[in-house]
């Protein structure tokens, strides 16, 4: 018997861990809207770096996504989140509205990382090496104990599909 609630899955990971490109399958497999503050504040022309905005994105997003999660559509939130509060809050807050709740954690070694970002260009201040090695150590790692809290969990090595 299929589960029938919609399902939210947050794609958490790093600048450059391929969460877009993750995210966009699982878009179009799920037949699910995608939501991505990066995608939000480019189209209006917006700093990637302002803090403040994208926190405004990120809430006005997560209002939209609940709203659509009450009326039974899937989501993608592909925010990179990594904090593990943020996470809970997240999964608790969908789980109020009778939604399933996946985690996605895309993972990949910082030489990696560096070179995706460079190569997308995508920051019109480059992230530096230096940067993604303090995000790393900002970034909270889903522990066993968080994996068990979600109705799936799922660790993906994104530099598995490198050549």
């Amino acid at each position: 018997m299929s589960d029938e609630r919609p399902v939210l899955v947050l794609v958490s990971g790093l600048p450059g861990a391929g969460k877009t490109t993750y995210a966009k399958v699982l878009e179009q497999q799920l037949g699910a809207v995608r939501l991505c503050a990066d995608d939000w504040l480019e189209e209006l022309a917006l700093d990637l770096w302002d803090e403040e905005a994208r926190e405004q994105m990120e809430g006005l997003q997560w209002q939209v996504a609940r709203r659509l999660l009450s009326l039974g559509v899937a989501i993608v939130i592909q925010w990179g989140t990594w904090s593990r509060a943020e996470r809970d809050r997240i999964r608790d807050e969908a789980r109020q509205l009778g939604a399933r709740a996946e985690l996605h954690h895309l993972d990949a070694p910082l030489d990696l990382l560096h070179q995706r970002v460079v190569a997308r260009g995508r920051e019109q201040l480059a992230i530096e090496r230096g940067q993604l090695e303090q995000w790393q150590a900002m970034f909270e790692v889903p522990t066993e104990h968080e994996a068990a809290l979600w109705d799936a969990f799922e660790t993906v090595s994104t530099a598995a599909h490198e050549r």
